[in-house]
């Protein structure tokens, strides 16, 4: 769910694979920007990221 595209991401790039969970979730906490973003949460599964047909699967 750590959005490694956005810009806002830039500075970590070079760390990718190399932080832990733990870090990753305060970066995110002091850096919203850097949560995969849309957030699709139906009955038990939650979708990070737009993919429509996925989407569309579980929105049908």
């Amino acid at each position: 769910m750590f959005s490694w595209r956005s810009p806002s991401a830039k500075p970590y790039r070079d760390q990718r694979g190399q932080l832990s969970d733990d870090e990753l979730i305060d970066l995110m906490l002091e850096e919203p920007r850097l949560i995969r973003r849309p957030i699709l949460i139906t009955g038990d599964e939650v979708l990070f990221g737009y993919k429509a047909e996925e989407y569309q699967a579980r929105l049908s």
